[in-house]
């Protein structure tokens, strides 16, 4: 918005989305529309002009939050000239945008001290509703038209930034070992089960292999007494001992491994087994 004067004092041109000012004797006579218009000279003056296009006016205002941090918000506040208000957007402000930015200033630092830091960073659409009604309602009467206020930035002091990291990265580190030492603990307690499980199974087979072992030497001794007359389950029984006896011999020498024996200790190890088990009855 600014007086200009034209080359020709008696033409004058405005363009589309503009609206011109026209004064008869110092008053004002009538507004001009895009296009070609003629100028009474000596008489009339053309004494402005105002863009009806959509403005955008970027306001920073320090305050502080109600746990006494101040921080920086930035609000961006559209608006525009209305066609039927501008002889009140003319003549009624000499400064639009000081004045607008003294509402942005006198709501946000009514607002935001009623929140606290945290609270401000969720309430930036709050905020930003509360600027936007106080300026539709003031600004109306000056012929403009508000059409939008974002907050686009609530910014505080460089250290508390970096106190509000450090105490979100030391939150995200104890959540951290909390779900590390509940995983070393799954991890211990699957590790006992499984070893658990392993020696229960192994025991089984155990038993089972010993089982197995006694009903087939039971079984042998019952075939090879039937069998042969002049032998009784004493003798077989020997027998089948001494043959375990060598096996073992056999097993143990496949490791080179050296044992002392003799042939008597057959005979020792079956007096040891029959003296156990009659003190067992």
């Amino acid at each position: 918005m600014a007086d200009e004067e034209d080359c020709c004092p008696c033409i004058t041109c405005v363009r589309t989305k503009e609206i011109a000012l026209v004064e008869k004797l110092g008053n004002f006579n009538r507004l001009l529309s895009p296009g070609l218009h003629f100028v009474i000279p000596c008489v009339e003056q053309l004494v402005g002009r105002l863009s009806l296009r959509i403005q955008q006016l970027d306001v920073v205002c320090e305050t502080k939050t109600k746990d006494n941090v101040f921080v920086e918000v930035a609000v961006a506040v559209q608006y525009r000239v209305l066609e039927d208000g501008a002889y009140n957007a003319y003549y009624k402000l000499t400064n639009p945008s000081d004045q607008i930015q003294s509402y942005v200033f006198d709501i946000v630092r009514s607002t935001v001290p009623r929140l606290e830091l945290d609270a401000s960073f969720a309430s930036k659409d709050d905020i930003a509703g509360a600027v936007m009604k106080r300026l539709q309602e003031d600004m109306k009467d000056f012929g403009y038209e508000i059409l939008n206020a974002l907050v686009t930035d609530l910014s505080p002091d460089k250290r508390v930034k970096a106190s509000m990291n450090e105490i979100n990265a030391s939150k995200r580190l104890k959540e951290a070992s909390a779900h590390k030492a509940e995983a070393d603990k799954v991890r211990q307690v699957k590790a006992a089960e499984a070893e658990a499980e392993a020696r229960y199974l192994s025991g089984m087979g155990v038993a089972r292999q010993r089982k197995a072992i006694v009903s087939g030497l039971k079984e042998s001794v019952y075939q090879f007494s039937s069998d042969v007359d002049e032998i009784n389950a004493k003798d077989v029984m020997d027998i089948l001992l001494l043959s375990q006896y060598f096996d073992t011999l056999a097993a143990v020498g496949a490791n080179t491994l050296f044992v002392q024996h003799d042939p008597s200790t057959v005979h020792q190890l079956q007096a040891s087994l029959g003296h156990s088990f009659n003190k067992k009855k």
